[in-house]
């Protein structure tokens, strides 16, 4: 079919002017739902994250944030300022622009056991452009990190759809990447890195108080996949580390989230929300990982919301993972990322709206905490000889503003 028969086929398929207006009320309840949950659960934020695909064709609002993030464990410690900024044109077509600084001090495990600590800047840059056009919402994104010896580029493109009245949204999105790879004391890159990523996503409103999601990503990698500083331990001794230049993966995740508001006497009658989320990822590495994260939100009055989470994972090793390897072998690493290890994170966020003019604009004062204890099965912490573990702290405050 050419693309003239097809537009008058999809104009065919179209219902009436009348029909569609006549569906206006139930998409907008749904769209409300959507983001009274978001709201409460406190997930509005660009910094945060929202449900994939659940907001559909409502824009995102003008809005802004300035952050300053600050990261500390296993010897490692990034801290710098985060700024976004988003504007509506037209009520049909949003851009925004993110720039992000990490200034690293790295003493981890690995630097310490085979090489110097050093300190580097990271910045990244995000721009995107979101299209509403009809029940649709078109984004196209593109990204550029650069640190001294590493250079990593990214598009993209999303697309959500509204179903049965707004309360069905099926989203599709690809992005690629591109990174350069060098190693300090040697001019230019000296390899690459590709990356492919492929998502469909499903978000249902099942009640007035209820929605749930699925997601589903297929990840390809091909390249330079390692560290030209990290060495790998055969017989005892240290060696360079080999691993496969091609990567491919699976990820499947599931969500709930819930107004909870009145169900529960002993809860009081404050808003108040939950959430729960799984994740299973596996790859031709021959890892499986398993994530859940469960969260409570709940306002104190008008002005304040707090948030609660924690989170369990658990991965198993890759193929050719080894602490130290007893065979030789074509593919060997000693990446404590690649090896059999838990995790469990506990957090908490606290938001407070200090100034408001409904229609106008509104201010918000936000500041979350997160620790993090890792335990690692097979990784040797080479100056101990016991089973390496630490813990980590992840530190956020934030300024947003919608206007």
């Amino acid at each position: 079919m050419d693309a003239t028969r097809g537009a008058h086929a999809l104009s065919r398929s179209l219902p009436p002017e009348g029909a569609r207006a006549a569906d206006q009320p139930s998409r907008i309840r749904a769209r409300r739902l959507v983001r009274a949950l978001l709201r409460l659960l406190g997930l509005g934020g660009l910094f945060g994250g929202i449900a994939g695909g659940a907001q559909a064709v409502d824009l995102p609002p003008d809005h802004a944030e300035a952050m300053i993030h600050i990261y500390d464990g296993g010897g490692v410690t990034a801290s710098g300022p985060a700024l976004l900024v988003r504007k509506n044109i037209a009520n049909k077509v949003s851009l925004a622009a993110t720039y992000y600084v990490d200034m690293v001090s790295n003493a981890s495990i690995d630097v310490v056991t085979t090489a110097s600590p050093y300190r580097e800047t990271r910045q990244q840059l995000d721009i995107s452009a979101d299209y509403a056009v009809r029940d649709s919402l078109i984004r196209v994104s593109a990204s550029n990190g650069q640190e001294p010896d590493y250079t990593a580029t990214t598009w993209g493109v999303d697309v959500s759809q509204e179903l049965l009245e707004g309360l069905t949204t099926v989203s599709l999105g690809f992005t690629q990447g591109r990174d350069q790879v060098g190693q300090k004391g040697l001019p230019g890159y000296f390899d690459h890195a590709q990356h492919w990523q492929y998502r469909l996503g499903l978000t249902q409103i099942i009640s007035p108080r209820w929605l749930a999601s699925a997601n589903i990503e297929a990840l390809a990698d091909e390249g330079f996949l390692g560290s030209p500083y990290r060495a790998a331990r055969a017989f005892g001794a240290l060696v360079p580390e080999r691993n496969p230049r091609t990567r491919s993966g699976r990820a499947l995740k599931l969500r709930a989230l819930g107004d909870v508001s009145g169900l529960f006497g002993w809860m009081g009658a404050a808003r108040q929300a939950v959430r729960a989320e799984y994740r299973y990822y596996w790859d031709n590495w021959a890892i499986k990982a398993h994530t859940l994260e469960l969260g409570y939100s709940r306002y104190f009055g008008d002005a304040w919301l707090a948030d609660a989470l924690v989170r369990f994972n658990q991965q198993s090793a890759a193929l050719f993972y080894s602490d130290n390897a007893s065979t030789e072998t074509l593919y060997v690493s000693r990446n404590r990322q690649l090896s059999a290890f838990n995790s469990i994170g506990l957090g908490g966020k606290l938001s407070y709206t200090w100034k408001k003019v409904p229609g106008q604009y509104d201010i918000k004062v936000h500041g979350s905490y997160e620790f993090v204890r890792f335990d690692y099965q097979d990784f040797t912490d080479l100056r101990t000889g016991q089973p390496y573990a630490f813990n980590g702290h992840v530190l956020q405050l934030y300024v947003t503003a919608n206007f």
